[in-house]
């Protein structure tokens, strides 16, 4: 009995000496999301299209829920032909994954293109962040090669400040790529939610510090409208 006994402690001992060689456990990864989780919102679109079509050869904003909510669109972008199909919480590899349903379809003359936070959030690489975007460029110029496509650069949001780094150099590598190309423009809207010291203007935002009040688009109407009377010009 007390022989096996010890041998019982000493396979213990072993055990335990043999866990802690190991290497320390990665991480749980953080659980995948389906580029199809916001079908439910584009046949809703589509179904909307069937009465009410968007009007053809016109502006299209598309992207993600800073886009969504920007609900008085229409009559702040006036007399532009500007139509809204921004859907959820979108990240750029669904605005890519829809752009045959809710972007090609269109026929759009000027594509105004917010997307991106989402993906920030979700520890994306800004180099991915932009090679989406840029998938969408080609994707959509393979069957609209005179499309104009504006990017509105994602917005340095109080949520996301210890990410700002990542959303500056995704913004950066979005403007250097809208550089190569006559059909592309890069925008920053951020100088509609700082103020003049470089602080965020926190009273626009939301709770969540992440979305913003409808004050707030009148500031990127002021920042985006002349951007697109000039391209329409060009275009129209």
């Amino acid at each position: 009995m007390k022989i096996q006994l010890l041998r019982t402690l000493a396979l213990a001992a072993a055990s335990v000496a043999f866990a802690a060689s190991l290497p320390a456990a990665e991480p749980a990864a953080k659980a995948p999301f389906t580029v199809t989780r916001y079908q439910s919102s584009i046949d809703e679109f589509l179904a909307a299209d069937k009465s009410n079509p968007p009007p053809k050869d016109g502006i299209l904003f598309i992207g993600s829920s800073i886009f969504r909510q920007w609900t008085d669109l229409k009559n702040q972008m006036s007399p532009l032909p500007v139509y809204n199909r921004a859907f959820g919480g979108s990240r750029t590899v669904e605005v890519l994954h829809y752009a045959d349903k809710i972007v090609i379809p269109y026929a759009p003359k000027v594509v105004v293109y917010y997307c991106g936070s989402n993906d920030i959030n979700a520890d994306e690489k800004p180099a991915a962040i932009a090679g989406h975007f840029r998938e969408f460029v080609e994707k959509v110029h393979a069957k609209l090669p005179k499309t104009k496509i504006v990017y509105a650069s994602i917005l340095r949001a109080p949520q996301k400040e210890k990410a700002w780094k990542e959303v500056n150099e995704t913004n950066k590598l979005v403007s250097d790529y809208c550089k190569t190309d006559p059909r592309l423009t890069y925008v920053d809207i951020n100088g509609a939610v700082f103020e003049a010291n470089g602080k965020p203007r926190e009273d626009l935002y939301l709770e969540d510090k992440l979305h913003y009040k409808p004050v707030t688009y009148f500031g990127f109407t002021s920042i985006l409208r002349p951007v697109l009377f000039h391209v329409w010009e060009s275009v129209k």
